[in-house]
């Protein structure tokens, strides 16, 4: 474990850890942050989209740290020797396949003396907000966690592609764990419409639809948190599953209520775990 540099009362490190598989596990390297505080302390892992690790990782984790929070921002393409992107040898074939690393990064800040392992939460965009959706079922739970293990405590994906639960084989979505689910999207994303998140929640049976909640936004694309130049592309996954063209577009005003409404849902969920 190497410390890398000490900013904003925040101690940053480089560490590594193990994907969550039983035989031939990938090892992960990420970013770990730690504010300075003497008690034990919540944290919530940061899980990149198909680009890679870029300036939203960052963007939300200052935002935790300040609360208090520590982060865990996991490279999930280094060790598989893929470039980011939806173009060949970009990412994975499918999101599922990611799954043990999302886990893996649970089991480690778990086993962190200075982590309370009752309180670790994750979040995501896009590809990494699959990937927090699908940490909050109970079958994926039970195929990589043993017994008895901790579960994260909140799920907090970012514009997680909500036509594809339910729909794409493995991102089954109706046995939940029980923890709250907060999803943030744009109204004007790509890869679904307007509505398509809200009436997924709709669709899911009653246990499960009281665990989910959403915000959408208005004049806000996909990844309209990511605050830099504006993108285009294709994917095959956008427009509901039938490919074309997809816009990112920054949008600050949005970007800004988004994380705060982040750090919020993740302060009342680790609060509500506390007090029972």
């Amino acid at each position: 474990m190497q410390q890398a540099d000490t900013r904003y009362g925040v101690r940053v490190r480089y560490i590594t850890f193990a994907t969550a598989l039983a035989s031939d596990p990938l090892i992960i390297a990420a970013q770990l942050r730690l504010p300075t505080v003497t008690d034990r302390q919540p944290a919530v892992v940061i899980l990149h989209g198909s680009a890679g690790v870029d300036t939203r990782g960052t963007y939300h984790a200052e935002a935790l740290n300040e609360a208090g929070i520590a982060t865990l921002e996991p490279d999930l393409w280094s060790p598989r020797a893929l470039l980011g992107g939806t173009g060949p040898n970009g990412r994975p074939q499918s999101v599922a396949e990611t799954v043990p690393d999302a886990f893996g990064a649970l089991n480690y800040l778990a086993a962190r003396s200075d982590i309370d392992a009752r309180r670790i939460g994750v979040m995501g965009f896009s590809w990494g907000g699959v990937l927090a959706m699908l940490t909050a079922t109970r079958p994926y739970c039970e195929r990589y966690l043993k017994p008895g293990a901790p579960r994260f405590a909140a799920h907090a994906p970012f514009y997680p592609v909500c036509w594809t639960y339910n729909t794409v084989p493995g991102h089954e979505f109706t046995e939940l764990t029980g923890a709250p689910v907060f999803i943030q999207s744009g109204e004007r994303d790509d890869y679904d419409q307007p509505d398509t998140c809200e009436r997924l929640i709709r669709g899911l049976p009653a246990a499960a639809r009281r665990c989910v909640t959403c915000k959408i936004y208005p004049d806000a694309t996909h990844a309209f948190d990511r605050l830099g130049t504006p993108l285009a592309g294709d994917d095959p996954y956008s427009h509901l599953g039938k490919g074309g063209q997809i816009t990112i577009a920054p949008n600050p005003g949005a970007a800004a209520a988004a994380r705060r409404a982040m750090v919020a849902f993740f302060q009342r969920a680790f609060t509500a775990v506390g007090v029972q």
